[in-house]
């Protein structure tokens, strides 16, 4: 028999309470996730300001390329299970972006993956 993972009741869709991602903890009140801009790439770290296409992340960390996930929906809900072929180089304190496009609020697990993968060098 197939595993269930969801069941629809007039209409709604229920999932199972251990199918559900815990969400990273906030740190100061700032959720870690993961900023995509339109051409100045994708990051991970805690969103501080934002106001409309442009904000500030902290601790943020430049996604250069990713393995191990098919999409930035699936890096921020499992994480990478592929870090030896990700390109994520050094964490910087603080990174003002503009011409933001995407934020996904990212799991613990997802988080703990990524500060995980080794810090990629030139």
């Amino acid at each position: 028999m197939k595993d269930l993972k969801t069941i629809t009741l007039d209409g709604v869709d229920y999932v199972r309470a251990d199918s559900m991602q815990e969400l990273a903890p906030e740190v100061d009140g700032l959720k870690y996730c993961i900023v995509r801009t339109y051409s100045a790439g994708v990051f991970a770290g805690y969103i501080k300001d934002r106001n409309g296409k442009e904000g500030t992340v902290l601790n943020a960390r430049r996604l250069w390329r990713w393995n191990g996930a098919a999409s930035l929906s699936q890096l921020a809900v499992d994480g990478t299970n592929d870090p030896e072929n990700c390109k994520f180089p050094c964490e910087v304190p603080s990174i003002d972006l503009m011409e933001i496009i995407e934020v996904i609020p990212c799991s613990e697990k997802a988080k703990k993956s990524i500060n995980a993968v080794t810090i990629w060098e030139a």
